[in-house]
């Protein structure tokens, strides 16, 4: 048996879920953080203290086209030529560990990179 609620009786929007937590974040942060600055919807949603979810809901509300599922390497800040080197000094798997990234994720980056696939926008020396 279903409950019927007052409010769906009288033809009045009911509202469904839990209530959400913090306030909802502006246009114009989410694309400064989201867009601008790169960040993730959990990164944003922890800097405007609101849930992902919310944030989430907020960005599909303002039209803001969100990015492809899939995480970014750790090794995007390093230039082609600091990497290299660094395989080159401590080898592959030395490097990796200093980095902190498997060295599968090292071999694979650098071959993609070589071959043109992947650009380097940011850079540490």
């Amino acid at each position: 048996m279903t409950r019927i609620k007052y409010k769906e009786v009288a033809g009045l929007e009911t509202k469904r879920g839990k209530p959400a937590i913090g306030q909802k974040p502006s246009k114009a942060e989410l694309k400064k953080l989201y867009i601008k600055e790169s960040r993730s919807v959990r990164e944003v949603a922890e800097i405007l203290d609101c849930t992902k979810d919310m944030a989430y809901r907020s960005l599909k509300e303002y039209g803001i086209e969100l990015r492809p599922g899939f995480h970014r390497s750790k090794l995007r800040k390093y230039k082609l030529s600091h990497l290299e080197k660094g395989v080159r000094e401590k080898g592959v798997r030395g490097y990796a560990k200093e980095l902190g990234v498997h060295e599968n994720t090292l071999r694979y980056y650098l071959m993609g990179a070589r071959k043109g696939k992947r650009r380097h926008t940011t850079c540490v020396a």
